[in-house]
């Protein structure tokens, strides 16, 4: 006799297959995730009654594939169902067993609960078999009961219940896996052995009961010839799971390169994990994490295709592959899973219901993350350079992001070249290393480190022996006006800034004493340059660029590059050392030989575009210039 389901008819149902699940292939880890709530419960079961003549050992869960008829089969050595419990569980939808079972094991404060680990908090999840089966037989025969029963339907039917047999308790799944559709493979793919290898890798490797199924293994046929043997395909059963996770067992248990296996292995990647961070927490929420940081930068690093975030799983059940709210974006590169049985999961175990247990891992984790930077920071320098190499570029950018939103978190993290140590340095060590009097934060930026060693602006403050920070990176010049101060001491530009270092002279001073010279380069430069000054800055050096307040030349240059057509450009400050030979020759020349004086005007200018890095727009007539001047 067919029965109809207890639940809101066929929209119901059919919603469940159709909507709730994102990917066809979860039906698997649902299915198996149901019979190791099964093995679960008869495992508790055991605990109080010793009839049972059952060990952990003996639980397993064995796939069975009928490629001529088209089924995969699912079965365990669980507790089982009886026909009450059979219609009750599968025939009203959305009725959850192992929820029930959960709930009364809570309220009975079992002294062994918590040998119990329930995956299956809903009742959908088996429904979603109908999602790559036109027809699903439950064979089930409950502990200590001497009959079996039969559930059948072929979804919103409705379905049948009848007796049958089967050797032992425990419940058979058997899926009736649907034809082809349009697209090629589309269901056939799940009674092939490799397909459903990887899908219990992918989703059920850490279930706590062995998953079996049988597996073609050549072997030598008996009788061949040693020399030249003769192979034939056997079938045997293969144990696809791992059973326990590598991040649930003790660190002291783990060996260096059983982390490194699994990580390569996990992540695809060729080298090992620059660092291994472990987490086993117990509290609000229970969880345990492992955590790499990989040496180089993945693939794609830097793109809109790369996505980061960590595995996400429940009870070892993994729930998302890359789940981005367990990391802040500044430590995107980190690479892991998190297991945790308290998350609150919607029917589907796709995503969060809500996300409070979510942010308190994710809280902690960036805690233990940075906790594990400062660490190698402090104690292994080597390395953490190594580190800041691959990944300081995305600490910069997220420092940057949002009107410096995560300066505070993450400004103790960045390094520059230092002028003094001719290496990384951070900004507390600098601070650290501050002359008595020194009242800023000195900084050039350009190319490279020789190039900013080489500029004209650094050779005072390197003859005074004061340390200036060598910023080399396109993102680096927006440092100063994001952070404006660190630890209460300004930045400032050796490039653009006006600094005073006590010597008597000032720049607005020697202006004015050579004012006619400076009026004369201005008319001469005219629109080239914005203006023309005396600088004290320069000591061996006649002439540099600067382009005072706003976008600087490096800022400049990277929005060139990136969008030429926004026209982005910074001031042109001609500034001349009046110490120098070449100025005491342009301020005769232009008292004697004025049209020799334009052009010693036109070579200093173009000599300080060099100097800064920019382009010469006339590099011929700037050659012929130099030429007729000998």
């Amino acid at each position: 006799m067919k029965k109809q389901f207890k639940a809101e008819s066929q929209r119901l149902l059919d919603l469940m297959i159709n909507s709730i699940y994102t990917h066809k292939e979860i039906f698997l880890r649902e299915i198996i995730s149901n019979a190791s709530d099964a093995i679960d419960k008869m495992c508790y079961l055991s605990l109080t009654d010793n009839t049972v003549g059952l060990r952990r050992k003996d639980f397993e869960i064995i796939l069975t594939l009928d490629k001529e008829n088209r089924t995969l089969t699912v079965s365990d050595n669980g507790i089982g169902m009886n026909e009450e419990e059979l219609e009750k569980n599968l025939g009203t939808i959305a009725f959850s067993g192992s929820k029930k079972f959960s709930e009364e094991l809570e309220k009975s404060k079992a002294d062994k609960a918590d040998q119990v680990d329930i995956i299956g908090q809903f009742g959908v999840g088996f429904y979603s078999a109908f999602m790559v089966s036109d027809k699903v037989e439950v064979v089930s025969r409950k502990y200590g009961e001497e009959k079996a029963h039969r559930w059948v339907s072929e979804g919103t039917g409705g379905y049948t219940i009848e007796e049958a047999e089967r050797d032992g308790q425990g419940t058979d799944v058997i899926m009736h896996i649907r034809q082809d559709g349009e697209e090629a493979d589309e269901f056939s793919q799940y009674l092939r052995e490799y397909p459903i290898y990887k899908l219990v890798k992918k989703y059920s490797d850490y279930i706590r009961f062995p998953i079996k199924m049988l597996m073609p293994q050549p072997k030598i046929k008996e009788g061949s010839d040693p020399k030249n043997p003769e192979y034939e395909e056997v079938y045997e059963y293969e144990v696809f799971n791992s059973m326990i996770p590598l991040w649930q067992r003790k660190r002291a248990d783990v060996t260096r390169e059983e982390y490194e296996t699994f990580y390569k292995q996990t992540f695809q990647d060729d080298l090992p994990p620059l660092e291994t961070i472990t987490v086993s927490a117990e509290g609000l929420v229970s969880y345990n994490a492992l955590m790499y940081i990989p040496e180089m930068i993945p693939n794609k690093y830097y793109s809109d295709e790369f996505t980061g975030g960590l595995q996400l799983y429940s009870s070892g059940v993994l729930i998302m592959d890359k789940c981005k709210e367990l990391l802040p974006e500044y430590f995107n590169f980190v690479k892991g899973v998190v297991d945790s049985p308290d998350l609150s999961l919607n029917i589907s175990r796709e995503v969060l219901q809500h996300d409070r247990q979510l942010k308190l891992i994710s809280k902690n984790l960036e805690k233990k993350i940075r906790t594990t930077l400062e660490e190698m920071l402090k104690n292994n320098r080597e390395k953490y350079e190594k580190f800041y190499k691959s990944f300081g570029r995305q600490l910069k950018l997220c420092a940057l992001d949002d009107y410096g939103k995560y300066k505070n978190e993450l400004q103790d993290f960045l390094m520059f070249y230092s002028s003094t140590e001719k290496k990384l340095v951070t900004l507390a060590e600098y601070v650290e290393r501050m002359q008595e009097d020194q009242k800023y934060i000195y900084y050039a930026a350009g190319d490279s480190f020789d190039a900013v060693d080489k500029m004209p602006q650094t050779e005072i403050l390197k003859d005074k022996g004061i340390e200036i920070l060598y910023f080399t990176d396109s993102t680096d010049e927006f440092i100063p006006d994001m952070f404006r101060k660190y630890k209460d001491v300004s930045f400032m530009s050796v490039i653009d800034g006006d600094f005073d270092l006590g010597d008597g002279k000032t720049d607005e001073q020697m202006t004015e004493t050579f004012k006619e010279t400076f009026e004369f380069v201005k008319q001469t430069l005219g629109d080239k340059v914005d203006v023309v000054k005396a600088t004290t800055k320069l000591k061996t050096h006649p002439v540099c660029l600067s382009s005072g307040e706003g976008i600087t030349f490096e800022m400049e240059k990277y929005f060139t590059a990136v969008n030429p057509e926004l026209g982005m450009k910074a001031k042109r400050i001609l500034e001349l050392n009046v110490d120098h030979p070449a100025f005491l020759a342009l301020e005769r020349a232009r008292l004697q030989d004025p049209e020799k004086a334009k052009k010693l005007c036109e070579v200093l200018f173009n000599q300080s575009l060099l100097i800064a890095g920019l382009p010469i727009a006339d590099p011929s007539g700037y050659t012929d210039i130099v030429c007729s001047l000998f």
